[in-house]
């Protein structure tokens, strides 16, 4: 995998873009913001390593 400097800014653009989404100029750095604490959490959580043998539960139970 490359490792590239994610560029949440062009990301933001490019999806609002693909979805005709009318992202005001105002509002693009709060959805920015956002985007790069969603990423924060999301890396916490996609680093936690589990082992080769965890199967995806096919039903949620709480």
């Amino acid at each position: 995998m490359i490792n590239k400097e994610f560029d949440t800014t062009t990301y933001v653009k490019q999806m609002a873009s693909l979805l005709d989404l009318q992202l005001p100029d105002e509002y693009v750095d709060g959805v920015v913001a956002n985007f790069d604490r969603i990423r924060v959490i999301a890396q916490v959580v996609n680093e936690f390593p589990l082992p080769e043998e965890v199967e995806a539960a096919p039903v949620f139970e709480p």
